[in-house]
């Protein structure tokens, strides 16, 4: 349920309203919005019976809330919801583009691709620190020496970083070094780390699981923000299914959907999405046309020797196409109604 509260209500009055829904067992979260100030009812596992809530000086309503994520959908937050890091804005009219390779690299090469890839147009950089692989075997990343380079990244470049955290022990460290925290569609539901990098605050980029609903993806993002943390972009990647000619699938049917039903950023992943990099600069388009608020992509000055992920790293050049195509795009107001 949303105690929608009158325009002018005191701070005494929505104390009382929360102190209500404690003694009624259930918890208080103040929504904020640019129209409206609200209360979600948070813990019911039922209807909530809202007479007396609607007799409390200074409510105007109370709205039942028919999803079972909350604080995620626009029913509780009916704006767009922005994501400023390192003084960009991600979502609203603004494209986003993260880019880098898929693992930190030698301090060399790292900076390398990070001077390229700013000056083709991405807003932010990507790379792995931490890298839960399938194989034992494989490249796992650099650890903490992977951070201190992606700090310099930070310092020297003056690109926003994003790293992946793979361990609820790691989150603290990570977020020192970095400005997104990136969760893995292998632990979209690990929900140990969830409630712990929401309660961090610090900005969190929730991939969908490899074989996630669109309402399972929602309510991982909900555990962000049910610990205190509104900072939360959503990020498509491809989804397992039954076919054999690409890594994933990239369900851009659930874009314009995700956009509908949440005021979440939501970017795309096409490099995940089909594994093969002359593939993603078409995926890229389609991303795009269908709503999303930006991408996501593996890009590298020289792909074929990425340590890991080479064989779907794109070249920075492809990638500065790919910017000139969002710009083309982005005249073209029908591709983004969302009417």
């Amino acid at each position: 349920m949303l105690v929608i509260m009158r325009k002018g209500s005191t701070e005494k009055e929505c104390d009382a309203v929360e102190e209500q829904i404690q003694r009624m067992g259930y918890t208080p979260l103040p929504v904020s919005g640019e129209n409206r100030t609200a209360i979600c009812v948070t813990g019911n596992k039922g209807p909530v019976e809202a007479a007396f809530l609607n007799q409390m000086p200074g409510v105007l309503e109370c709205i039942p809330v028919t999803k079972p994520y909350k604080l995620v959908s626009r029913e509780v937050h009916p704006e767009d919801t922005t994501v400023l890091v390192g003084g960009h804005s991600i979502g609203g009219a603004t494209t986003t583009f993260i880019a880098g390779p898929c693992s930190v690299e030698t301090e060399s090469r790292t900076l390398a691709v990070a001077q390229k890839v700013k000056e083709a147009g991405a807003h932010i950089f990507r790379a792995g620190a931490y890298k839960p692989r399938t194989s034992p075997y494989s490249f796992q990343g650099l650890g903490e020496e992977g951070l201190l380079t992606l700090k310099r990244v930070r310092d020297e470049i003056g690109l926003p970083v994003v790293s992946e955290v793979i361990d609820t022990s790691l989150a603290e460290k990570v977020a020192e070094h970095v400005d997104i925290l990136q969760v893995g569609a292998r632990n979209m539901q690990n929900f140990a780390l969830l409630t712990k990098l929401g309660e961090l605050k610090h900005p969190v980029l929730l991939k969908r699981g490899i074989a996630a609903t669109l309402e399972e993806w929602l309510m991982a993002a909900e555990y962000l923000l049910a610990a205190g943390n509104p900072n939360v972009i959503l990020c498509e990647r491809g989804v397992r299914t039954f076919n054999n000619h690409s890594r994933n699938t990239l369900d851009l049917n659930v874009v314009p959907l995700a956009r509908k039903m949440t005021h979440l950023p939501v970017l795309v992943d096409p490099s995940h999405g089909v594994g093969q990099r002359d593939r993603v600069r078409p995926l890229a388009r389609a991303a795009l046309a269908s709503g999303a608020h930006g991408l996501m992509m593996e890009v590298h000055t020289h792909p074929d020797t990425a340590y890991s992920d080479a064989h779907q790293t794109i070249h920075v050049e492809t990638f500065a196409g790919i910017v000139k195509d969002a710009s083309i795009l982005s005249q073209l107001d029908p591709l983004f109604s969302e009417s």
